[in-house]
């Protein structure tokens, strides 16, 4: 069975946050590829009040076998209370592309 490629989003408070995080993922082979987003403006509440904050949007490629450690890593790297994680399943694509993040994060 071919292994499902999978979208995760999370949002970050800067670049330089950012970065370490997208670096470490792809570095350790749990991510093919991490876009950072700038421009993000999110609104929510928080602690009982409403936020309004600039964030970076991460856009995470991986596959589902390797889920459970992204996101115990990120959750370790993230200054965030509660990392924002959101996972969307790849319906299709460039089959290259998408065997191109699988072997990317084979072990």
């Amino acid at each position: 069975m071919t292994e499902q490629v999978i979208v995760a989003l999370s949002t970050c408070p800067d670049e330089a946050v950012a970065r370490r995080i997208a670096e470490a993922l792809v570095s350790e082979r749990l991510a093919t590829c991490v876009n950072r987003v700038s421009g993000v403006a999110s609104t929510y509440f928080w602690d009982g009040r409403l936020q309004d904050d600039a964030e970076i949007l991460l856009i995470i490629k991986t596959t589902a076998a390797r889920l459970a450690e992204l996101e115990a890593r990120l959750t370790a790297l993230h200054p965030y209370e509660l990392p924002e994680l959101v996972v969307l399943p790849a319906a299709g694509g460039n089959e290259r592309y998408l065997q191109w993040v699988r072997t990317g994060v084979s072990r």
